[in-house]
């Protein structure tokens, strides 16, 4: 068989890969079998997934729409993961259009599709990049070219930091990016939560992701609290994805915003 026109003969197929699996339960064409298999697996023990990555989804809008609106015209993305309809660029740029975006992730095959997105657009760029080197993120030329850190901005780190297993590599890394933010910046976040889960569910998914690229970690409301110290919280605070600042009745899981586990928050920089 040839191979796909979005990937290249240096990605390994054979061992799934969160963004791809991401992908996938979205309804996505940019996975692998192992991607597709190891998804079902999840699906299997935790059937409301691709409900609580749609209701990510839609925080994420959110949160962009709610920082535009406050003068908000640059974004640092990490682990933007695999492009799909509704990217910060396009929800930032819909409302300024001279909104600057830098997006970063681990995933070569997300790097590669983000790079033919963003090939006719001169405010938005990628960068291939472990969250964890933050100073290489902060660094790069891409970031200084699109991103001034002489003004507020706005850090994205959405579904993320569950995939950084290892407490003091996540909260360090938390506390990095933070730290190079200018006074009145905001940092969003979104992340897996042991609420609305059973601990013997949240062990299965554990045990599915361990097997993968990109281990898997739930953290509780205090430790997901915890990555905002130093910020002040804009309303509702940390609550559950749904319930942050949504549109209107029909939102999706609003009335069962805990079948997501997600938390999310947004917090300013004072």
């Amino acid at each position: 068989m040839s191979e796909p026109s979005w990937t290249s003969g240096e990605i390994p197929q054979d061992r799934p890969n969160a963004a791809r699996m991401y992908d996938y339960s979205l309804g996505g064409f940019h996975n692998f079998a192992a991607d597709r298999r190891a998804a079902e697996q999840v699906v299997a023990v935790f059937p409301d997934l691709p409900l609580a990555l749609q209701a990510n989804r839609g925080f994420l809008r959110r949160a962009i729409t709610t920082l535009v609106t406050q003068g908000i015209d640059q974004f640092l993305d990490i682990g933007s993961g695999i492009p799909t309809v509704g990217n910060v660029h396009e929800a930032a740029q819909k409302l300024n259009p001279t909104a600057r975006v830098v997006y970063v992730d681990i995933d070569p095959i997300a790097v590669h599709h983000s790079e033919l997105i963003l090939r006719a657009n001169p405010n938005a760029a990628v960068i291939q990049a472990d969250a964890r080197r933050t100073e290489y993120i902060l660094n790069h030329p891409k970031t200084s070219g699109l991103l001034d850190f002489s003004r507020p901005l706005a850090m994205l780190i959405v579904a993320v930091l569950h995939f950084v297993p290892d407490d003091a590599e996540a909260y360090g890394l938390v506390r990095v990016l933070r730290d190079a933010l200018p006074s009145g910046s905001y940092l969003a976040l979104s992340h897996a939560s042991t609420e609305g889960i059973t601990r013997e569910t949240a062990d299965k998914m554990e045990q599915i992701y361990a097997r993968t690229a990109t281990p898997f970690k739930f953290r509780t409301r205090p430790q997901v609290e915890s990555f905002f110290d130093g910020l002040d919280l804009l309303d509702p605070g940390v609550v559950y994805m749904p319930l942050w600042r949504p549109d209107g009745p029909d939102d999706l899981l609003l009335d069962e915003p805990e079948r997501t586990t997600g938390l999310a928050g947004v917090g300013r920089k004072p």
